[in-house]
């Protein structure tokens, strides 16, 4: 991946950007004699480990080869969700008659000032993640270019060694594509290059259902492309997730116009007068989906090529990346590894976790373990879906009985009120007791409700301890403390009432 074709187009916004995560003045500095840690990769793993590493006294390199920040700041996290917000605020205002608000349906949209606006936004943040801050503030050696071992303690970076008592590979994934035939011929986009447009496609096709494809489909159409959504062997969009929460987000996606083929098997890509044709199977029906621009979003693949990982003897898979143990300890033991690299949960929050438990090992001796982890995520569309700890299938397959609640949206004032009462609140309790062992919550702003059951899983804590805890009322969040409420009535049996009822008969004579 070039710098350039994901900085574009040449503007102010993305000069600075540049300017932060990417100097073209850089000089890298003289390594020294020996480092406590180098670090390969500024990704989210990367930047913190290095910065958690260095505020903690230890001598650290960071290398980079193109761009500081990574997938999340430069073609991820950070673009996708200035631009869901754009999105969102249009569908806002076409939605606005309901509220007593017209004139809303026919305004217009300005596709260009909205990618404007997100490269603003994303040359402001850049700062954090910025070379001038990591060495004068951080004290980190940076080091721009490709970094690769050259023995068990040694690594090489634009013609100097760095030698180290241990290293972190931190070199994160790149967008994957299916083997379609046709498609490199046509061309396409993915994540990498999308952020860089600068005038909506007309007619936009998704090739895949799951997060990234879902989450910028309903965006595009939403700010205008006419959208279809191609899942690729599919049967239903967003696989992974909550069959129940999935089939929300699927009608919400059908009423908004998305073109959904689930699945599609036999899929090609041609080209037809300049135009890209999708030859699809879908439900054994043959449909051709022409289309202006294609997207692919179907999976990463991890970074493991150039890095000199043979010469260091550690073990790798060029599907699954690098091998680790359950230290986060590669095959050499003093290389070790965080982030999408290494990591099946390829999320940003999940690689800072990770970089957190690298520094405890490597550099402290620590013991700490990444399947100890609670791993909650969200899928920002319209309704989100957000998960964490097991499904109930999960939980079967271990042998472990459970016990379901659901709380449907429909039953929460603030929802009805707001009029997003698309959703629902769940969670797999083990079966006889209150401990909870995994939830789903599709809402408007779910990625912030699973907080707090995620902090009750990684805590230990029952939902009746959030049955004990005050939430504020009107809230889209008592959806949660409804679940402990729905509890508690479970453990009224008949037997316990009619017990109740008698104390209570008596305490009135």
């Amino acid at each position: 991946m070039e710098t350039e074709s994901v900085l574009f187009p040449e503007d102010e916004h993305n000069r600075i950007l540049r300017d932060n995560v990417h100097p073209a003045d850089w000089v890298n500095p003289e390594p020294a004699s020996c480092y406590n840690l180098v670090v390969i990769g500024a990704g989210t793993a990367g930047l913190v480990t290095a910065a958690g590493a260095a505020g903690l006294g230890a001598k650290v390199a960071l290398i980079e080869s193109n761009l500081m920040g990574g997938d999340c700041l430069n073609v991820g996290c950070v673009p996708s969700k200035a631009l869901i917000r754009a999105s969102r605020a249009v569908h806002e205002i076409r939605s606005a008659r309901e509220f007593g608000i017209f004139g809303g349906e026919g305004i217009a949209v300005d596709f260009g000032a909205a990618m404007e606006r997100m490269r603003r936004l994303r040359s402001g943040i850049s700062h954090h993640d910025s070379a001038l801050r990591f060495r004068d503030e951080l004290g980190v050696d940076v080091f721009f270019g490709q970094g690769r071992f050259a023995g068990p303690d040694l690594i090489e970076v634009g013609g100097k060694q760095l030698r180290f008592a241990k290293a972190a590979i931190c070199t994160g994934a790149r967008a994957a594509a299916p083997p379609v035939p046709g498609l490199a011929e046509a061309g396409y986009l993915t994540n990498e290059s999308v952020f860089s447009l600068t005038k909506i496609p007309p007619r936009l096709a998704v090739i895949g259902a799951g997060p990234i494809g879902c989450e910028l489909a309903q965006a595009f159409a939403r700010l205008g492309s006419r959208v279809s959504i191609v899942g690729h062997r599919t049967e239903h969009i967003l696989p992974r997730e909550d069959p129940d929460a999935a089939g929300i987000l699927q009608k919400v996606f059908l009423r908004e116009g998305i073109a959904l083929y689930l699945p599609a098997e036999d899929l090609e890509v041609f080209l037809r007068d300049g135009k890209k044709v999708l030859l699809v199977t879908s439900k054994g029906r043959q449909v051709e989906v022409e289309v202006d621009e294609i997207l692919v979003g179907v999976g990463r693949a991890p970074n493991v090529e150039g890095l000199g990982l043979e010469v260091a003897g550690i073990a790798y898979d060029v599907r699954k990346g690098v091998q680790v143990n359950d230290r986060l300890q590669t095959s050499n033991p003093r290389v070790y590894s965080a982030g999408d690299i290494c990591f099946p949960f390829k999320f940003t929050h999940t690689a800072d976790a990770l970089a957190r438990i690298l520094i405890a090992n490597a550099l402290f001796m620590g013991r700490q373990k990444s399947s100890a982890l609670t791993v909650p995520w969200c899928t920002y569309t319209d309704p989100e879906i957000a998960h964490v700890g097991m499904s109930a299938h999960d939980a079967e397959k271990q042998g472990i009985e459970v016990q379901t609640l659901t709380v449907p949206l429909t039953d929460v004032d603030r929802a009805i009120l707001d009029g997003e009462t698309e959703g629902f609140a769940r969670v797999h309790l083990k079966k006889g007791s209150d401990r909870i062992l995994g939830a789903t919550v599709v809402a408007r702003h779910a990625g912030e409700m699973i907080n707090e059951l995620s902090l009750a899983i990684t805590n230990g804590l029952g939902l009746s301890a959030i049955g004990r805890t005050i939430h504020p009322y009107p809230t889209q969040a008592e959806a949660i403390k409804k679940l402990a409420d729905a509890y508690n009535r479970t453990r009224l049996t008949p037997l316990l009432k009619k017990v109740l009822s008698v104390w209570l008969s008596w305490r009135r004579t």
